[in-house]
């Protein structure tokens, strides 16, 4: 907890910086709400904008968080934006005020602005490396309308249950391998069988999904979001407590400048971003292991971390036998464990345990 000496020099540093609209003082104007220090050292705060849309609000953000971690004892600051506007503006709700779900400890969600990225193979050997380190690991597949994980997760074929609770709702048993349990779309319908299902109908089989499966005691549960910004990450912000969000791109820039929008969605919610993630950085040929060819580019994810301030976690390399794990369902992280797409998961999957535990502290 935060002493009140602490919290005024976190305003003493925020003073000088000036609201570009209104030329004043930032703490003048009280645009800055709701200080806290964690015990780990990082600080986070809301900050009021009459435009949180508006091209000045990322260089005003960056300035506030430099200007805090120039205190010693700051590891890292998260801001979340809200609307100053009584037209627009409406209560945020405390993180205590959303519906967590019995037994799961941390929910995390892994995203990004565009499609084609590998996010859920990211997310998949994430998911199976945290249960191979030991956590208890589910994974819910939000990609209502290309729901890929039971494939990547080797359980295509599983036939899920309904069962009927004690007080008489029904409840979905997910799919189990590698340590993980894992609910999808692809369960429910055909294999060819496409989802054609406005918004709301998505909205209620996500949520059901989160609170009508028995996921049992877990220590994570991951969610591979839809590419985008629309209603699935909607629906999952607006539901229950994210402990983060992880942000998947690669080097190009196309998928960068998608990505950038994605992270700027979780944060205007109030979600922590624990940090980018660049897939296919590089090709490693299988017939010559000590050469890398920079596909998409190369620096991307390194350069947007810089930009937006947030960590990369990592950088993953595209490898033919990545692929061919995901096809066969058996993810890289175990079917070729010395490869270096599975090192760099892997620490990718440590990196974000340990960012969750900081936040525990």
């Amino acid at each position: 907890m935060a002493d009140l000496h602490d919290l005024q020099a976190i305003k003493d540093v925020l003073t000088p910086i000036i609201d570009p609209d209104r030329q004043k003082s930032i703490i003048e104007l009280d645009m800055v709400r709701d200080i806290a220090i964690k015990s780990n050292g990082v600080v986070s705060f809301t900050l009021l904008l009459n435009d949180p849309n508006s091209p000045k609000r990322d260089p005003l953000i960056q300035e506030c968080k430099n200007a805090i971690k120039a205190i010693a004892t700051v590891t890292d600051v998260w801001v979340k934006v809200i609307a100053n506007s009584p037209a627009v503006a409406t209560p945020v709700p405390p993180t205590n005020a959303l519906q967590g779900i019995e037994g799961v400890k941390h929910i995390l969600a892994i995203s990004s602005g565009k499609g084609g990225v590998g996010k859920t193979s990211v997310a998949v050997n994430v998911a199976v490396a945290l249960a191979d380190m030991g956590a208890k690991v589910g994974l819910l597949d939000a990609d209502i309308y290309g729901p890929n994980v039971p494939l990547m997760l080797g359980v295509e074929a599983a036939q899920v249950k309904v069962v009927k609770a004690e007080n008489g709702a029904d409840v979905v048993e997910p799919a189990f391998n590698y340590g993980v349990k894992t609910i999808s779309m692809a369960f429910l319908i055909a294999k060819d069988q496409p989802v054609v299902w406005r918004g709301p109908m998505l909205n209620g089989v996500i949520r059901q999904f989160l609170y009508q499966a028995n996921w049992g005691e877990l220590d994570y549960l991951i969610v591979d979001m839809p590419p985008g910004t629309g209603d699935a990450q909607l629906t999952l912000t607006q539901s229950v407590p994210l402990a983060g969000a992880v942000i998947v791109t690669t080097p190009q820039t196309v998928s960068l400048l998608d990505s950038r929008k994605g992270l700027k969605m979780f944060e205007n919610m109030g979600i922590p971003v624990l940090g980018i993630v660049e897939n296919m950085s590089y090709f490693i040929p299988p017939d010559q292991p000590d050469k890398q060819y920079d596909i998409f580019g190369s620096g991307g994810g390194k350069k947007a971390s810089d930009e937006l301030g947030v960590e990369l976690l990592g950088c993953v390399p595209l490898e033919i036998s990545l692929r061919e794990g995901g096809d066969r369902g058996v993810p890289i992280v175990l079917g070729h464990p010395e490869s270096a797409s599975a090192k760099a998961l892997r620490d990718i999957a440590k990196a974000i345990a340990a960012k969750i535990q900081e936040q525990d502290n």
